[in-house]
């Protein structure tokens, strides 16, 4: 399949791959579950939150150790789908046994569960993404990137809704916040409405990866698996050896290592931080997860006019001085203050959600993080997709992924030992602006197209 000629309900079920995967990120990783995790299923938070980030550097390092080595047997082999298909299957039993994480029980076990669906999510995705240079014109690539994230987000934000509207009840009432009895009868006490996220992300998931899989052009058939494997690690080697030789990919995918490190971690841990810095319930968490992905949506929907404008490197750059400037925001507000206690903020005030000042100002930057955490992934995948021909982007792509993940262990897990150690989750979470910085700074001296040859 030339690039660019693919169908136009090829490229819709492939951009309902977004759709069918966001939910897991949004209402088990960061808004429902995860949240849940730390603040009432682990006995201590800081506790919770240790393992919550040790779960997540611990997929991050397997997904950076076998992705390039997935993508280029995949370059071998030809057709993803059937690799998608193997992992969806990991990734659907792992979420639907999280419904057992029930309230004092061990944590290991659920960190497990958690970390496997997290590794076969992003296997899925390196095989989805390297399909992308087959489907459209390296012209459409940012375009298509960032809509199929922005309704990654509008899927992930349905089930969000669904999930606070329907499920989820005050501990206190036993009424959700549209004052209706929880559906199935599920008991807020018991943790139930947080613990049928998983199985919900994973009926979600299975319903609607499947117009990719009806839809979407596959690559040919290439080597059998034996082979494929013998020949895909060659090429490995070799890609690895090139990639230092084509320096401005190299320099991006550095670059990316250090912030997209920044992002997961934020991702992953930042709902939890706000439950257990103001006491959120399931019910708070979820909405301030809706008005995030609102803002998501919007976002997207900008870079993607920004990217085809202006170029994937300004969508990225613009996105990671927003998500600086967010986290500091974030890390320094906490109960009657913000900006580090410069900014004293009122009393509590206990009627409605979110009550106190303290907690508008943390919503108020999270909307940054909101507007800026789609578009720098979109845009750094089209960035990448434009800087490869589809021929090599199964390994390019697995490269790509372990420059998301190489050290993206490090991040969860400096967040991790330092709340650990110091008792104190807002200077753990305070570790993840270096990153920002860092990449920040990498990428700007990076030329675009990162391969110079456009």
């Amino acid at each position: 399949m030339v690039a660019g000629r693919a169908p136009r309900s090829g490229i819709w079920g492939w951009m309902f791959f977004d759709w069918a995967a966001q939910p897991f990120f949004t209402v088990v990783t960061t808004f429902i579950f995860g949240p849940y995790f730390v603040a009432r299923m682990a006995t201590d938070p800081a506790m919770g939150q240790a393992a919550w980030g040790y779960g997540i550097a611990a997929a991050g390092f397997v997904i950076a150790i076998l992705s390039p080595v997935l993508g280029s047997i995949a370059d071998q082999t030809g057709p993803r789908k059937p690799w998608i298909a193997f992992f969806a299957a990991i990734k659907i039993f792992c979420l639907c046994m999280l419904w057992f994480a029930a309230p004092g029980s061990p944590l290991v076990p659920v960190v497990l569960l958690f970390s496997l669906a997290s590794v076969a999510a992003e296997f899925s995705i390196v095989f989805n993404d390297s399909m992308m240079p087959r489907l459209v014109s390296k012209e459409e690539i940012g375009k298509v990137s960032n809509v199929a994230w922005g309704l990654g987000y509008l899927g992930g934000m349905i089930v969000l809704i669904f999930v606070v509207a329907i499920l989820a009840a005050s501990p206190e009432t036993g009424r959700t916040i549209i004052g209706a009895e929880p559906l199935f009868g599920l008991d807020p006490k018991l943790g139930e409405d947080a613990r049928a996220t998983g199985p919900i992300a994973a009926v979600w998931y299975f319903i609607f990866i499947l117009p990719m899989f009806f839809f979407t052009p596959d690559g040919s058939k290439g080597l059998a698996i034996r082979p494929a494997v013998r020949v895909g690690l060659a090429e490995l080697r070799s890609t690895l050896g090139e990639v230092r030789k084509r320096s401005g990919i190299f320099r991006f995918l550095v670059a990316r290592m250090i912030y997209q490190d920044g992002v997961n971690a934020l991702l992953g841990l930042g709902g939890a931080f706000a439950a257990a810095m103001f006491g959120w319930s399931i019910t708070e968490i979820g909405i301030y997860g809706i008005i995030l992905n609102v803002v998501a949506i919007f976002g997207c929907l900008v870079a993607s006019r920004l990217d085809m404008s202006f170029g994937s490197k300004t969508v990225v750059l613009i996105s990671l001085v927003l998500l600086t400037v967010a986290t500091v925001g974030i890390v320094s507000t906490g109960p009657g203050y913000t900006l580090f206690g410069l900014w004293q903020m009122p009393g509590e005030d206990t009627d409605g959600l979110f009550g106190t000042a303290a907690e508008k100002a943390y919503i108020a930057f999270g909307l940054l993080v909101g507007i800026a955490f789609g578009p720098v992934q979109a845009s750094s995948r089209s960035y990448m997709a434009r800087s490869v021909s589809a021929e090599e982007a199964g390994r390019y792509f697995g490269i790509y992924a372990l420059s998301g993940r190489a050290t993206s262990f490090v991040a969860p897990f400096l967040v991790a030992t330092v709340t650990a150690a110091s008792g104190s989750p807002r200077l753990g979470m305070a570790m993840i602006i270096a990153f920002f910085v860092v990449g920040l700074l990498v990428l700007l001296r990076t030329p675009y197209p990162a391969d110079g040859e456009e």
